[in-house]
């Protein structure tokens, strides 16, 4: 695989040399989390700043994903830019790739992928533990905005694998909300209709304790573009309960 550069970052990486791998891969910069250990090697995740626009630089040495395809392994950030590229050709909002490399160094496969930082935005989690400060017209476009996230997700063809509320983030734009996903290690092409639907919602659902059923039933309008007083409603939430029902008694 070729180095990948984003057409709108590749000015601005090479005003600052960083347009090639050994570049990158040498710069000092701050982890802001501790090393993943495992598969055999590291992964760690830097905070990059240029020019005030920040991102997200992700490097990792002999720490690989194997698969049926893949079966002496890949670096799991193969993978998540493949996904990340996917989903971008889809017109899932998503988070962006801006660079994507690898190289076979001193015995080692090392990887590197750069992302776009969502500054500004706040994942769903943040704004749950707000929640009860929140305006409810700040609860419905929030809502709503969840919901058509993951109507456009399923209407793609995708399951995320992970919808979880610190998964979607979000930010203001006037009177709604924009959402878009990150962490897209898991996803994969939706197979089994409805059940594959359920799935992956009901994770979403069970997590976010601060939604009540008012809030749970404009989710599922939004995703089904449906009234909230729907039958299609009413059945939906009679199936997430029943999964949910089933995942607690396990």
């Amino acid at each position: 695989m070729s180095d990948f550069i984003a057409e709108a970052d590749g000015k601005l990486l090479h005003s600052h040399g960083l347009d090639r791998f050994d570049a990158l891969w040498a710069l000092p910069l701050e982890a802001v989390d501790e090393p993943n250990t495992g598969r055999g090697g590291w992964s760690r995740v830097f905070r990059l700043d240029l020019d005030g626009q920040g991102f997200y630089l992700k490097r990792q040495a002999n720490y690989l994903t194997r698969t049926l395809r893949r079966p002496l392994g890949e670096p799991t950030f193969a993978r998540e830019f493949r996904n990340i590229d996917h989903y971008r050709k889809l017109a899932i909002p998503a988070l962006q790739a801006v660079y994507y490399g690898q190289r076979q160094v001193d015995g080692e496969l090392r990887a590197m992928l750069m992302t776009r930082a969502l500054d500004g935005w706040t994942d769903l989690d943040g704004l749950l533990a707000q929640w009860a400060i929140l305006t409810a017209a700040q609860h419905r476009a929030i809502v709503r905005a969840c919901g058509e996230l993951a109507r456009t997700l399923h209407d793609a063809g995708q399951v995320h694998g992970c919808f979880y509320p610190k998964h979607i983030f979000l930010r203001a734009s006037g009177d709604r909300y924009l959402a878009q996903l990150i962490d897209l290690e898991k996803t994969r092409p939706l197979l089994f209709g409805q059940r594959d639907r359920v799935r992956d919602l009901e994770p979403l659902l069970r997590r976010a304790g601060a939604w009540g059923a008012g809030d749970v039933r404009g989710f599922l309008a939004a995703y089904l573009n449906v009234p909230g007083d729907s039958a299609q409603v009413d059945a939906w939430v009679a199936r997430l309960g029943r999964r949910r029902s089933h995942k607690e008694t396990r």
